[in-house]
């Protein structure tokens, strides 16, 4: 079964840096396929995510935190309409944080950060381990905000990069 890897908390100011593309050539007998420098991987091989993890973790000198999901999951993400028609542009990105596991409890939505008109980040849906959520130009960051609200170690990425996944994936 293919799978997704999701990095958390690499190559972000000089902590944890590495070289995605190095890793995943270095991977490449499990179909590994990088996309970006943020740390995420497609895996089209058959490999389990115990032995995946253990590949990853061998090839790196320090520890990183890995969300690995199924690819039918992340496949099954990209057919939402999670947004309600928001555009997406230079004044506000979609982006989706793939959580460490799914909260126990899920905030009343849509929950925006701060309160009111001038939100910069607005969490506007939950489900499974995805957290979906709009973010306009300021000083917050949707990954915080997951990770407050929810409770739950959090990776976020633009929602070009689940589409980025789904031409990979070829679906």
């Amino acid at each position: 079964m293919a799978s997704v890897v999701f990095f958390r908390a690499v190559n972000v100011g000089g902590h944890q840096k590495f070289q995605p593309g190095k890793l995943a050539k270095e991977l490449a007998a499990f179909g590994v396929v990088n996309i970006g420098a943020a740390g995420t991987f497609v895996v089209r091989g058959k490999v389990s995510q115990t032995k995946l993890r253990d590949e990853i973790l061998r090839r790196l000198p320090f520890k990183p935190e890995l969300m690995i999901c199924p690819a039918r999951d992340v496949l099954a993400l990209t057919r939402g309409n999670w947004f309600g028609g928001a555009p997406a542009g230079k004044a506000v990105g979609q982006f989706v944080s793939v959580l460490r596991k799914a909260p126990r409890a899920k905030p009343p939505l849509p929950l925006a950060q701060p309160a009111g008109e001038n939100w910069e980040v607005r969490l506007v849906a939950i489900t499974g381990r995805f957290a979906l959520s709009l973010r306009r130009t300021g000083q917050t960051y949707s990954n915080a905000v997951v990770e407050k609200h929810l409770g739950v170690p959090a990776t976020t990425r633009n929602w070009n990069t689940i589409e980025a996944i789904r031409e990979v994936l070829g679906k």
